[in-house]
């Protein structure tokens, strides 16, 4: 594998990052951009695997506030979810990446039952691997099912890839020209800051366990290979004997 910083990484997409600039969908071109992004980073040798969100479709939280049942909300954004890596694994097959989709939910005629071990064994064999349909229950979000995925496949980080945003603020810097970049953040300061890197849920999770997380613009060309070979790039957010081995 070379000089690779991580062997074996999830990487997580929000719905939102592959609309692209339409109001909501799937952009065809942030597709191809990002196929290209994941067949480099495959051909480096690293075991990706990626969790995919749903708000270019559907927003749970959204239509609860509408009155809809929060469960049935939460299920229906779970099927976004699903939309979301049947593209993403169109698009990676016709870029020469083998890829497999693993759900939460039984959608058995276009994508596997997520089976840990199987898993395991297809990012070993050089594929990737794309965990739709949440954790497969209401009430968590995608956040929560990249940590806790990442965790059970034993990956080394989560790459929390965002569009234009290059890193965690202290402030939302579309709206303040001022605003701060964290170079790095321990857990308990992203936490108590609420700095919104993921939900609560999710970020007490890595924290438990020690996950680094890496926030970052994928889509500034380059980036994501520089920081699987090693570079400083975006906020990473790690407890302070991961921030020293990483400076």
């Amino acid at each position: 594998m070379g000089d690779c910083k991580y062997r074996r990484v999830v990487l997580k997409l929000s719905g939102e990052s592959i609309k692209g600039q339409l109001r909501s969908g799937i952009d065809p071109d942030s597709l191809q951009y990002l196929a290209g992004q994941v067949k480099q980073v495959v051909d480096m040798g690293v075991q990706l695997s990626m969790v995919v969100g749903g708000g270019n479709f559907w927003r749970g939280g959204d239509w609860e506030s509408r009155g809809m049942d929060r469960a049935t909300a939460d299920y229906a954004g779970m099927l976004a979810t699903v939309m979301n890596a049947l593209a993403l694994q169109d698009a990676l097959e016709s870029n020469g990446t083998d890829t497999r989709i693993q759900t939460a939910i039984n959608v058995q005629e276009v994508a596997e039952p997520y089976i840990r071990r199987k898993a395991i064994r297809h990012l070993e064999k050089g594929r990737v691997v794309i965990f739709a349909g949440g954790t497969g229950n209401p009430y968590m979000t995608t956040d929560t099912a990249a940590a806790l995925r990442a965790l059970e496949i034993d990956g080394e980080a989560i790459l929390m890839a965002k569009h234009g945003v290059d890193g965690v603020y202290d402030s939302d810097p579309n709206k303040n020209p001022g605003a701060t970049l964290f170079d790095h953040l321990e857990y308990i300061e992203a936490l108590n800051l609420r700095l919104g890197v993921m939900d609560s849920t999710a970020l007490s999770l890595c924290m438990e366990n020690k996950l680094p997380i890496i926030v970052f613009d994928l889509f500034k060309q380059g980036n994501l290979v520089s920081i699987l070979s090693g570079g400083k790039v975006g906020t990473l957010v790690a407890d302070r004997e991961n921030m020293r081995v990483n400076t």
